[in-house]
């Protein structure tokens, strides 16, 4: 215990009385051997190895909401990498069906699918990132928008769907059989707007870089990598 008493850290320790692996004297001794700030969370009806998936998951939640507290979370400014664009790079981890680990820059997300299609449902869907972007270039743009007038908006929420709908049931769209992909977006925005403000705020959504490019033309070029 030598070395648990010269951390000189913040010390977290979860123990499940209903551990075979290892007994509740070990947690004891640890505990009392370190400094504080120290903390004890009791993991009653878990395993050692956190083979139950809410279990699992509860001890995440639980070391991400202690760890807050004693981790520098100020965002680091990003390396200037000019003006070329940022590689996405999506590789299976291979635990479980579908699950995707995403790289972009410092970045990294899980992507999956939902349970209903064989996923497991431990991030989003593709279709998620894809509105996820929408959402993301719509709102930020609309920001620009309103510092660059002044305008008195406190913040801009974007939800978005994303659906299947046949083509006749879609007057103004020039494909007239079979299935379309069709986008809902819901824009709210707060603040102390008149409704020419708010007219012109909902026309600025729809000259976001990301809207442009899902409603034009878009080649794709798949090549096998060397």
């Amino acid at each position: 215990m030598a070395q648990v008493k010269q951390l000189h850290k913040a010390l977290l320790v979860m123990h499940s009385p209903t551990d075979d692996t290892v007994g509740i004297d070990n947690a004891t001794n640890i505990f009392i051997a370190a400094k504080h700030p120290k903390s004890f969370v009791s993991l009653a009806g878990a395993d050692h190895l956190l083979s139950g998936k809410q279990d699992a998951a509860y001890v995440a939640d639980v070391i991400g909401a202690w760890a807050e507290r004693y981790v520098d979370l100020t965002p680091q400014p990003a390396a200037d990498t000019g003006s070329a664009p940022r590689n996405v790079v999506v590789q299976e981890t291979r635990n479980g069906k579908f699950q995707q680990i995403v790289t972009t820059g410092p970045h990294r997300l899980i992507a999956d699918e939902p349970v209903s299609v064989g996923g497991d449902d431990t991030g989003p869907g593709p279709y998620d990132f894809l509105l996820t972007g929408l959402g993301a270039c719509t709102s930020m743009t609309m920001r620009m928008y309103a510092d660059r007038k002044s305008l008195p908006v406190d913040r801009i929420t974007v939800t978005l769907q994303h659906n299947k709908i046949y083509a006749k049931d879609c007057e103004e769209c020039e494909t007239r059989e079979g299935m379309l992909d069709q986008i809902d977006r819901v824009i709210k925005i707060e603040g102390e707007l008149d409704a020419d403000q708010r007219k012109r705020l909902m026309e600025i959504a729809d000259k976001c870089p990301v809207h442009k490019t899902l409603t034009s033309e878009v080649r794709i070029v798949t090549k096998a990598a060397e």
